[in-house]
């Protein structure tokens, strides 16, 4: 799993490259000065692989995910300590700031120590911002219905959803999803497949569907790309008496949004749905897909790492025509 983790969120099976978000805040910014512009939404537990499916890799550190906690508070110290004013805070930050600086001046080579002085700054502005755009319970009561937000069975995945779109129209460039599934557990039915697989689809179907039509409500879908997907399929055959094992030869993802062509699939799977052997396509291709429709080109976007020209498609990339 982290191999697969790393390949679809990295281009790069081993970890420590940059992340697709890392890549697209490096090429395109942020929207929003008082937000991240890479957030990431976990379940109860991070993806297996962890925070290297987020990295920054070698592009600045400013550019790594931020994750948010699922319970509780969204971030931890969100809120000023009781006494402290905005005042004391920005005192407290100048003179900070004035001592880091003096530091970094020495160090200039430190590029985690400038991208620490900015988080300091991007925390204290979030107080202000984060609370407003991540507090689901100021949205409608049809609109909360309509993602399944109080659904036993979708409300963890529908508040993801929700708050992504919240997050989506305060201007903020890339939010990574994920879900192991409604059961509690991963997408990963060794055993009991088809109770695991259809609580899955329960605890996704209603949210995805509420995103779509939301951003297509506020008039965001065509400016907001939907990549769904995961790290591999599962094996026509069974394993054990009712389950699947890992398959990375055939299996799919879906986009809506941002430029996609309506109602269009693209290659097919052998007669036994085991391999792909019809338009076949690889991670680097989505990857290529993926910047081209946000106005990137997969083979100009590079960072000078270790003498060479680095970019998340390495040498490899082609664009899925078919779905422009």
């Amino acid at each position: 799993h982290p191999t697969a983790c790393y390949h679809v969120n990295t281009g790069n099976r081993f970890g420590g490259d940059p992340a697709v978000g890392a890549w697209v805040t490096y090429g395109l910014g942020s929207l929003n000065d008082n937000l991240p512009g890479f957030v990431v939404l976990p379940r109860n537990s991070y993806p297996q692989g962890g925070a290297s499916n987020w990295s920054n890799g070698y592009l600045p550190a400013d550019h790594q995910g931020t994750p948010l906690r699922p319970e509780g508070s969204p971030i931890l110290d969100l809120h000023a300590p009781a006494g402290m004013t905005r005042k004391d805070q920005r005192n407290n930050l100048d003179l900070l700031a004035k001592l880091n600086g003096k530091h970094f001046k020495a160090r200039p080579d430190q590029g985690e120590l400038d991208a620490r002085m900015s988080s300091y700054e991007l925390a204290y502005r979030m107080q202000t911002s984060a609370p407003e755009a991540l507090d689901i319970s100021k949205e409608p009561e049809h609109i909360r219905k309509m993602y399944g937000v109080d659904e036993k069975r979708c409300q963890h995945f529908a508040r993801q959803c929700l708050t992504a779109r919240r997050l989506v129209e305060r201007g903020v460039r890339f939010i990574e999803l994920t879900c192991p599934g409604g059961n509690g557990d991963r997408w990963d039915q060794h055993n009991k497949l088809q109770d695991g697989h259809t609580k899955n689809c329960k605890s996704v179907d209603q949210p995805i569907a509420a995103l779509i039509s939301d951003l297509r409500r506020l008039g965001l879908l065509d400016s907001t790309l939907i990549v769904w997907g995961g790290e591999f399929g599962r094996t026509p055959f069974a394993q054990g008496s009712n389950g699947r094992d890992h398959n990375p030869f055939g299996f799919t993802m879906w986009f809506a949004g941002g430029g996609i062509k309506k109602g269009v699939s693209v290659g097919s799977t052998d007669e036994f749905g085991y391999k792909a052997v019809e338009n076949r396509y690889e991670i680097h291709d989505l990857h290529a897909t993926m910047l081209h429709l946000l106005g990137i080109d997969h083979t100009k976007s590079t960072f000078r790492f270790s003498g060479r020209d680095m970019r998340l498609t390495d040498v490899h990339g082609h664009l899925i025509k078919e779905i422009l």
